[in-house]
């Protein structure tokens, strides 16, 4: 009888996730493609397949769904892993080499932002309405504490820069490694994601490891 209500559980939360998923996929494609505040939740819940009343109870309003969204794309997926347990992470941490370490970080981050700049866009968007203006910031804020970890983390690595505080490093990294960055260059401009990250990676690199730039044969 217990396995059976344990099994029920699981089955009523598996069913939860997967609603969930189609929420969040459906308002992704319609925050970019229509705009955050020209979607409703009546908009959400017919592309995801769901009632109005589930789509309130799952998430609680339009706001709810905007972070659960943003979440989900900057992670991509919504598997509740730490970011210290993501294996670009456990590649950095392991990897002795100052830019080596960092090009893991690099290629972790730079897959992130173009995963997430189209809803990125689109909630910079409609900063206007006070709530997204609110997850944008704290966005921010989340995003500049996950590059100083990463950079403090880096810090302690072969060839990093004498003297280099750690706080004005990830201010150089949260700067150039952004999606304010790519979108100019790439989505204005037109550059190859590739070359975007081709470059962040030489200017970051000749700031925080001017030693292993030189020791390459390049300039610092």
């Amino acid at each position: 009888m217990a396995g059976s209500r344990t099994k029920n559980r699981e089955s009523r939360a598996e069913r939860a996730r997967a609603t969930r998923a189609k929420v969040v996929d459906a308002a992704v494609g319609l925050f970019v493609g229509t705009g955050y505040l020209q979607t409703t939740m009546a908009d959400i819940a017919r592309t995801a397949g769901v009632s109005v009343q589930t789509l309130y109870l799952s998430f609680g309003g339009k706001g709810a769904v905007l972070s659960a969204a943003m979440d989900v794309t900057i992670a991509g997926d919504d598997e509740p892993v730490p970011i210290v347990e993501r294996a670009w992470h456990q590649e950095m941490r392991e990897e002795p080499d100052g830019r080596r370490a960092y090009g893991h970080f690099l290629a972790a981050s730079s897959t992130i932002i173009q995963r997430f700049y189209p809803l990125y866009a689109a909630i910079r968007a409609a900063a206007a309405d006070p709530e997204v203006a609110d997850l944008l910031d704290r966005n921010k804020r989340e995003r500049f504490t996950t590059f100083r970890a990463v950079v403090e983390e880096l810090s302690g690595k072969q060839g990093y820069a004498e003297g280099l505080a750690v706080d004005r490093a990830a201010e150089m990294v949260y700067t150039q490694q952004s999606e304010e960055t790519y979108g100019l260059l790439v989505v204005e401009r037109g550059w190859p994601a590739g070359d975007w990250s081709t470059w962040v990676e030489h200017h970051v690199a000749a700031e925080l490891f001017p030693v292993v730039v030189r020791d390459l044969g390049q300039s610092s």
